[in-house]
């Protein structure tokens, strides 16, 4: 049974959603990647493809783009997921920090770590 799926979050447009409980500690989703090198990042960040990304790289120097749910998750300052990077098989995933009701929105912080409250490039409806 599929434990995600899309609906319009009415904040941030679509966001990621359970469709069952989720328990604390619980892998949500495996997202494997697409790796933009630093050098071809310049042609992409003039897309849509700009706001989905994630930093990737040893030194943080290339973008990555999140397959499956992985770059639909919205972001929150009080999240009840968060993310790891798992560069040996390229993709990132999302594990539960909270228990997760039916219904509710998932959501990461976007400065990786789930305690940041550092701004962000947009204005954060919490």
């Amino acid at each position: 049974m599929e434990s995600l799926c899309i609906k319009d979050s009415g904040k941030y447009g679509r966001g990621v959603y359970a469709t069952r409980d989720i328990k604390a500690g619980k892998c949500i989703e495996v997202s494997p990647v697409i790796v933009s090198p630093q050098t071809e990042w310049k042609y992409l960040k003039k897309t849509i493809l700009s706001e989905y990304y994630f930093t990737w790289g040893e030194n943080y120097e290339h973008k990555a783009i999140a397959l499956g749910y992985g770059s639909l998750f919205n972001h929150s300052y009080t999240p009840n997921a968060t993310f790891i990077y798992k560069p040996d098989i390229l993709s990132i995933a999302f594990f539960a920090i909270a228990d997760i009701k039916e219904d509710k929105e998932i959501t990461i912080n976007y400065n990786w770590d789930h305690e940041d409250t550092s701004p962000l490039w947009f204005d954060v409806i919490d």
